[in-house]
C-alpha cells in the first residue's frame, strides 16, 4: 500500500474565542477598506453619503450600484470577496478549516491572512499548478 504524499489529519476543533477575534479583525478590514475607498473615490463617496451609517459596513457586499463596484480596485474587490467568505464561513463553524483537504489552518496563518481559504500545503500546491 503506498503512502499519499498528502496525510490525513482529524480536524481538532478551533477555539471560540480565536474565531470571534478573527470576525472582529475581518470586519475591521472590511471596514478599513471601504473606507479608503471613500477617502479615494467622489462617486463611491456620494453613493454612500446617503446610506444609513449602520450600513455602511455593508455597502462592499451589496451589489448597490455599478459605479461603486468600478471604483474598487480589482486587488480590493478580491479582498473584499476572500474576507465576506471568511466571514461566512465563521456563520458556518468551517472558519479556519482548509477548502480542499478540511485539515486546520494554523493559527499564525489566520493571523497573517484572516481570510485565508487553504492551509499552506494545498495553496502551495495551488500555486504550483497556475505557474
Amino acid at each position: 500500500m503506498a503512502a499519499t504524499s498528502k496525510k490525513k489529519k482529524k480536524s481538532v476543533p478551533i477555539d471560540q474565542e480565536f474565531i470571534e477575534n478573527m470576525e472582529k479583525s475581518l470586519l475591521k478590514l472590511k471596514s478599513e477598506i471601504v473606507e479608503n475607498l471613500i477617502a479615494s473615490s467622489n462617486d463611491f463617496k456620494e453613493i454612500v453619503e446617503g446610506m444609513d451609517p449602520k450600513d455602511l459596513v455593508d455597502v462592499a457586499s451589496d451589489d448597490i450600484d455599478r459605479k461603486m463596484i468600478e471604483a474598487i480596485g480589482s486587488q480590493e474587490l478580491k479582498r473584499l470577496k476572500l474576507i465576506e467568505s471568511a466571514l461566512t464561513r465563521i456563520k458556518q463553524g468551517k472558519y479556519g478549516l482548509c477548502i480542499k483537504c478540511s485539515v486546520k489552518i494554523p493559527s499564525d496563518r489566520l493571523q497573517a491572512i484572516p481570510y485565508a481559504l487553504m492551509c499552506i500545503e494545498c495553496k502551495t500546491e495551488e500555486e504550483r499548478r497556475n505557474r
